[in-house]
């Protein structure tokens, strides 16, 4: 009777929008020999399970409608685990379609489509103390090392190792690098490699590709008990048409919206789904919990924000759908995305929700109470933009767009950002951050390592792409591992030095991520010295400790450059980006000390070295 009672909660919760957990009646579910199926379909005419099991036979099984509202539900004997299976579909209109299950957890390996028939082991996690000690990291340190799993690293043939030796290398990795995190392009099931996992089939199972479930949670537990945290890249904004999936998914739209100035992300070819179907809330919510829950991943990076957001993103005029007030913003995924954010953090202690949203959309990364949306962090689209398009300029030219270096201050403590450079800024003709700079061959590795110096100390956490670390060259190849091979090279195994160094000083020194998101953690030293494309500032922590940094962009050697200091210190030289051990040209810096004399502002001043597209961090000696 008591399992009757939850099950009949759980068809109305469904219904309700308030299921957060619908993972735990919607599919299927394997007890001894017997399988228990359910999948929601409110515009079938009938349903029937198809499998291995009945050698595909397609009207065999048919289930019976156990709601009003469409679900279906069907009891099925000598069932056994990793039977391959689809529901099947007579619509309205006289089709019979072939479909995957929206719960499945496990699915074959492309290029197949079926479901499997999948009951988790009792995986046993040893990372209670890294779950119960885990903390939205806004005043910590974020360092995040973002990665395609199947092209980080292959086998010499090509073909992708599995969630649990990629654990054993990533943990080797990470830990040498000195990362804090590491966010996963998306892992759920997708048939086309080339989607990168953003084109989703199925939204509750780690992709087959690289192992089973409990290989993924493997993956998750190794890093955590190394105290290395998890983001998973995460797509509730769209689905692809593909005919296993959700698309037009009984023969009409269910998960995608019905009205055609809405249903359909142009840009990509994909369908957008229905926040205003109760049943839609209840899959999208349960989906972002079932990947905090069940693998214990730290924190979701939601893709595409400002798609969801608006309603005529990428829509001509007269393609889109006005509100009810007449305006752009879609009200229904305003409420998603709060209701979403708001369980999560009641629920999950420590975990983190992360927006990719590249607009102007005001306190995204603010608390619901105080009118924002509830993300913890936002990614800082504008500073990228800005510095890239800096970076690829010639820097005889670049006199004439300075403030796109400083220009991302002046709202850098409107938000809780991540600087992000990231898999979108290195594919599809955009070259590899390396190649980005429009410098002499020699010279680009010098200017990496600047810019890179400059991304670490400038506020905000920080997110860089596999490749970076190794100053890749070509951009991500999507049909092959990372050229590894480029080590064997003393430019780029200095440049990889030069990395860690970064990573090591990162997560070790507070002014670089404790006030993060306050005036009281920066000052401008050299705000306007165009000329020179020289910036300097200072970053502070909680207890007033300074750094002082020196970015230099130009390819001039600068003797003797004067900034202004606010008092009178030695300093000692913590990073040097043209020190000979990272390939650069050594320049010597002695006795650093300020000088009593009003400069530029300040009271004091220093005299400094600085090397041609060099950077220095300075402290107190």
């Amino acid at each position: 009777m008591k399992k009757d009672q939850n099950n009949d909660l759980a068809k109305y919760l469904f219904h309700e929008g308030t299921n957060y957990r619908a993972f735990d009646y919607m599919g299927s579910f394997l007890d001894g020999d017997e399988c228990t199926f359910r999948v929601w379909a409110p515009g079938a005419k009938k349903v029937y399970v198809t499998g291995e099991f009945c050698n595909w036979e397609p009207f065999v099984y048919e289930a019976d409608k156990v709601t009003d509202s469409g679900i279906y539900e069907c009891r099925i004997k000598n069932i056994k685990q990793f039977d391959a299976y689809k529901y099947v579909f007579e619509t309205q209109d006289g089709r019979t379609l072939y479909k995957s299950d929206p719960y499945a957890r496990h699915f074959e390996t492309r290029p197949n489509t079926s479901s499997k028939v999948y009951k988790f082991n009792n995986y046993e996690w040893g990372d209670q103390a890294w779950m119960k000690s885990r903390k939205v990291p806004k005043e910590g340190p974020m360092n995040i090392y973002e990665l395609h799993l199947g092209t980080w690293k292959t086998r010499e043939n090509g073909d992708f190792y599995s969630y649990r030796e990629y654990a054993d290398y990533l943990l080797a990795y990470l830990k040498e690098m000195k990362y804090t995190h590491v966010e996963l392009l998306p892992l759920m099931e997708h048939p086309y490699d080339k989607s990168w996992g953003y084109q989703v089939t199925g939204y509750f199972a780690p992709t087959s590709r690289y192992g089973l479930p409990e290989d993924l949670m493997y993956l998750v537990d190794l890093l955590h008990q190394n105290n290395i945290g998890i983001i998973l890249d995460w797509v509730p904004g769209h689905f692809p048409k593909d005919e296993s999936g959700l698309f037009e998914f009984d023969g009409s739209c269910v998960y995608e919206y019905s009205d055609p100035l809405k249903m359909e992300h142009k840009e990509w070819g994909t369908r957008v789904f229905d926040y205003g179907k109760n049943e839609v809330i209840s899959f999208l919510i349960s989906n972002a919990v079932y990947w905090l829950d069940k693998f214990h991943i730290d924190g979701l990076r939601v893709d595409a924000v400002s798609s969801m957001l608006y309603l005529d993103y990428f829509r001509q005029g007269g393609e889109w759908r006005p509100n009810i007030y007449g305006g752009k913003e879609n009200l229904e995924v305003l409420d998603f995305l709060k209701k979403l954010n708001k369980h999560v953090h009641d629920v999950f202690p420590g975990a983190m929700m992360i927006a990719e949203e590249s607009t102007a959309w005001p306190k995204v990364s603010h608390p619901i109470e105080d009118g924002g949306l509830g993300f913890d962090f936002k990614w800082n689209m504008g500073w990228m933009n800005d510095s890239l398009k800096y970076l690829e300029a010639d820097p005889f030219f670049r006199s004439g767009i300075h403030n796109n270096m400083t220009f991302s201050i002046t709202y850098a403590f409107s938000e809780n950002y991540i600087l992000a450079l990231s898999h979108d800024e290195v594919v599809h003709g955009k070259k590899s951050i390396l190649e980005k700079a429009y410098v002499a061959y020699e010279d680009k590795f010098k200017s990496l390592r600047v810019f890179l110096a400059y991304m670490y100390a400038h506020p905000g956490k920080k997110l860089t792409f596999m490749g970076t670390d190794i100053a890749q060259v070509i951009e991500w190849n999507d049909e092959r591992q990372l050229d590894w091979v480029l080590l064997d090279y003393p430019i780029h195994a200095n440049h990889k030095k030069f990395v860690k160094d970064l990573n090591t000083i990162y997560a070790k020194h507070k002014q670089l991520w404790e006030l993060d998101t306050n005036w009281d953690g920066f000052r401008w030293n050299t705000v306007d010295d165009y000329t020179n494309n020289v910036f300097t500032f200072t970053r502070y922590d909680a207890k007033g400790n300074e750094m002082l940094v020196i970015c230099n962009f130009s390819s001039q050697k600068l003797k003797k450059y004067k900034i202004g200091v606010s008092s009178d210190k030695k300093y000692k030289i913590l990073l040097n980006s043209d020190a000979k051990k990272y390939g650069g040209d050594g320049l010597v810096n002695r006795n650093i000390h300020s000088v009593k004399s009003e400069f530029n502002g300040f009271d004091y001043y220093i005299e400094v070295n600085i090397g041609s597209f060099g950077s220095l961090y300075l402290v107190e000696k």
